[in-house]
């Protein structure tokens, strides 16, 4: 089996990582591994055990709980299961399967099987927003209603932009360690407010892991024809990958039942805009499930 890690040191150095940041999120999580027809995926689990379940699908060359991080105002009300992605960071099966087709839409489909959940909502930051919009092409009945944090397949920003701010700096991290490259490639991410955590994280990741660079395919239409759950997107003025008003136009054209939100942040928004966010999507949860 291939492994998305570099070397196995690599991979013991960003697991601890993982393990640290569930610490930080509290002692309420259990976790067990749940068997799709990809592989074993490793899930956290927590929240009152009856209640409505709300999926959370991480963002891609991150780890879950950085995710589970943005959206802990939640984790009283409903139950909460959180999937370690397979092919990326954390304790899933490492082999990749492709975000272009339904791949990643089945392994849902399997995890909920598993948790004999017929419908849920879904919350997905970038990758994982990626993913429901693959969910909603493939059981569009099974999503009650979504959250799409900054979604990759919906639009993208400018492949120069990114090759300067982004590409550029994590090849020379790559090869000095410098904590300027991590730096600035974190500030570009976050409109400079990027946690110590964080950084630390995605520095480990840009070093030790081989990204994943086949992101979700780009969502037509014709794709969501069948697809009537209410969506709440919520996007960074800032974002260097999904800039607002390119998803704002592209969602309002394709997404029948969408609600659009923008705030000035990037990618990873600052802990002031999460807030508002989670007020948002509380609300959003409340009128729509």
């Amino acid at each position: 089996m291939s492994s998305i890690y570099r070397s196995e040191e690599g991979k013991s150095s960003i697991l601890e990582e993982y393990e640290a940041y569930v610490a930080q999120l509290g002692e309420d999580f259990t976790r067990e591994y749940v068997e799709t027809r990809f592989g074993q995926t490793h899930v956290l689990l927590t929240g009152p055990e009856h209640g409505k379940p709300l999926f959370i699908l991480q963002g891609g060359n991150c780890v879950n709980p950085m995710t589970l991080s943005w959206f802990s105002s939640l984790f009283k009300e409903y139950r909460i299961i959180a999937p370690d992605t397979i092919g990326h960071p954390g304790y899933s099966e490492e082999t990749r399967i492709s975000a272009r087709f339904d791949s990643l839409a089945m392994w849902v489909s399997d995890l909920m099987d598993h948790y004999k959940i017929e419908k849920s909502a879904f919350i997905g930051p970038s990758f994982g927003g990626g993913i429901i919009l693959r969910l909603a092409t493939y059981i569009p009945d099974r999503i009650a209603c979504s959250v799409l944090v900054a979604p990759a397949g919906l639009a993208v920003g400018s492949k120069i932009k990114m090759a300067q701010d982004i590409v550029l700096p994590l090849v020379t991290y790559r090869m000095t360690s410098s904590p300027t490259s991590l730096q600035k490639i974190a500030d570009t991410m976050s409109c400079s407010c990027m946690k110590e955590i964080d950084r630390t994280i995605i520095g480990k990741i840009f070093k030790h892991v081989s990204l994943e660079q086949d992101m979700p395919k780009l969502t037509e239409r014709e794709e969501l024809v069948n697809y009537m759950s209410p969506t709440l997107l919520l996007v960074g003025e800032k974002d260097v990958f999904f800039p607002a008003d390119k998803v704002i136009e592209r969602a309002q054209k394709i997404i029948p039942n969408v609600k659009a939100i923008k705030y000035d942040t990037g990618h990873f928004p600052s802990q002031d805009v999460l807030v508002h966010m989670n007020e948002e999507i509380q609300q959003f949860l409340k009128s729509n499930y």
